[in-house]
Parts: C-alpha cells; sequence; structure tokens
C-alpha cells in the first residue's frame, strides 16, 4: 500500500496590530510559506486586524496544540504578549522585527525569507528563556496569578507615595525597602526596564532572578541576583494605588498586607535565531556599544 500522506505541518503567523503597510511584507511571509509546503494560521486577533484575501485563523490555544512554530511580526512587545500565552505549549517563536532590532526579535524585513529558509532547513541556534510565575495572595487566598517574561513589577501610581515592602527569599527575610517599588526580572528583562533602573545585565543563560529597586529612599538597597530557582515574597507593608503588573501588559490592583509570591515558570519560552545570531552582538547595536560621534555628528 502507498505510504499516507503527512499532514501540512502548521506555522502561524502573529503580528503587530495597527501597523501601516504590514500587509506587504506579511503577505510576503505567507506566500513564501506557502510554497514551501507549510499551512499558515493567523492568530485570532491578527487575523481580524489584516487586510488580506483568504487568511486562515486559530485561537492561541488551538495554535499551542497544532502549530510547531510561531512567527512573530513585530517588535519585543508583540513576542512578550504572544509569549506569555504560549508558554505552556511546545511552540518555538521566531521573531520578524518592524522596525530597529529588538533584543527578542531580532531578524530584520530586509532579512527575514533568507533567514526563514534558513532556521526552517534546521540551520537555526536555539535558544530556550525561562520565565517567572507569580501568584497574588490575600488573606491566605490566591486572587491572582499570572506569568512573565521580561519581569513582574511592584509600584507605586502616578501621584502616590512611597512604599514599604517586605522581602523574604526562601523563607528568609531579606528587608524591608522604602522605594517607589521593585522589579522582579529574568535575565530575558534584564535588557529591559531592570536595566534602566540601574540593574545588571544577565546573560540569557544565566541562571538567575535579578532585584531591583525602583529609586530606593535608602541608596544602600541595591540590585541582587538570587537563584532562580528561589521563592521570592514580596509584601506590602505601607503605601496607596500600588499594583502589580506582568512585563508590563497585565495589571491587578494590590492591597496592604498583600504578598506576591514569584518563582520560576514550570514553563519555558524557545526562540529560533539565524545561526550567525549573537548575543553580544544584539547588545551592541541595541546599547551602542563602541559607537563614538565623528566630526559631523553621527555615531560611527
Amino acid at each position: 500500500m502507498p505510504a499516507s500522506p503527512q499532514p501540512q505541518q502548521i506555522i502561524a503567523l502573529v503580528v503587530r496590530h495597527n501597523t501601516a503597510g504590514v500587509e506587504e511584507p506579511v503577505g510576503r511571509i505567507r506566500d513564501f510559506l506557502q510554497e514551501a509546503g507549510y499551512r499558515v494560521v493567523f492568530e485570532a486577533d491578527t487575523a481580524a486586524n489584516l487586510q488580506l484575501d483568504d487568511i486562515d485563523s486559530m485561537t492561541v490555544a488551538e495554535i499551542g496544540v497544532q502549530a510547531k512554530i510561531g512567527i512573530v511580526v513585530g517588535g519585543d512587545g508583540t513576542m512578550l504578549g504572544i509569549a506569555r500565552q504560549l508558554a505552556a505549549y511546545d511552540i518555538a517563536l521566531i521573531g520578524i522585527n518592524l522596525g530597529r532590532l529588538g533584543f527578542i526579535t531580532d531578524i530584520p524585513l530586509d532579512d527575514m525569507l533568507p533567514a526563514l529558509s534558513e532556521i526552517l532547513q534546521g540551520r537555526s541556534r536555539a535558544e530556550e528563556r525561562t520565565l517567572l510565575e507569580a501568584r497574588v495572595m490575600r488573606g491566605g487566598e490566591q486572587i491572582f496569578c499570572s506569568v512573565a517574561v521580561n519581569d513582574v513589577v511592584v509600584a507605586r501610581g502616578t501621584g502616590a507615595g512611597m512604599v514599604e515592602l517586605k522581602l523574604t527569599v526562601d523563607g528568609q527575610f531579606m528587608y524591608n525597602q522604602r522605594s517607589d517599588g521593585l522589579i522582579v526580572s529574568t535575565p530575558t528583562g534584564s535588557t529591559a526596564y531592570a536595566l534602566s533602573a540601574g540593574g545588571p545585565l544577565l546573560h540569557p543563560r544565566m541562571k538567575g532572578t535579578v532585584l531591583v529597586p525602583i529609586a530606593p529612599h535608602a541608596l544602600s538597597n541595591r540590585p541582587i541576583v538570587v537563584p532562580d530557582d528561589s521563592e521570592i515574597v514580596v509584601e506590602l507593608v505601607s503605601g496607596r494605588d500600588i499594583s502589580v503588573n506582568f512585563d508590563m501588559q497585565t495589571f491587578t490592583s494590590l492591597q496592604l498586607g498583600d504578598q506576591i509570591v514569584i518563582s520560576r515558570s514550570p514553563h519555558t519560552i524557545t526562540f529560533l535565531h539565524p545561526l550567525d545570531w549573537s548575543y553580544y552582538h544584539t547588545l551592541r547595536q541595541k546599547l551602542h556599544w563602541n559607537e563614538y560621534p565623528t566630526n559631523d555628528g553621527k555615531l560611527k
């Protein structure tokens, strides 16, 4: 008997919303993938916002179950949003950047088709990133839970005074901190808000979680890196108008006495990069290392 035909491998496309002219490069990606024999589906919200014909769409959950690769066209914010939703599924993500090179959407539009060709033929560099999981506890009951690729941030609202936070790591008291808030960051998030608040850069393969105070009252409250298998408990002691956010995309309001219990998520995210991708090259480009102004004022 002849062998049964193999089902088409599904590749999902997720595209940043409300981006002028995005249909042209997305259409080229779809045509390229279909010509290569893949079934191309669009995430449902993406499909609703694209002016393209004959769109095949799936929910995020359906993509997680049925697709093996997701291609994200946008910026790091777009990648963070879908990565959090797909964290529980076995799917690898490829990032194509619509603007300036991103930290995790690293393939520029001009190189997208050659890069996709190489990656889909197995000539790629796979990179696993850890996530954080945080549970908000109130009176011993869990009232909210979410995950973060970059960071979990406890912070005061605009116009509110300082907050006082009690920090405990693996059951051991660390300190009470008066500040504008606290950033608890993965290595991935060390190049985001944590960096602007004075935190260290952590290589993505580092097994650590960084705690960065936001404008602390005592200058002795410095950033610290703890093992990534630690359980971190942040308790609200005083302050008002306080919230916790996850990658700046999901928020919930807090009350005094609430505890945010933060630990490494059991799930990870896999990014696929071209073989010549380098984390240090990305840092040089994003942070403008080794650049200096020339006589005409431009950076060299």
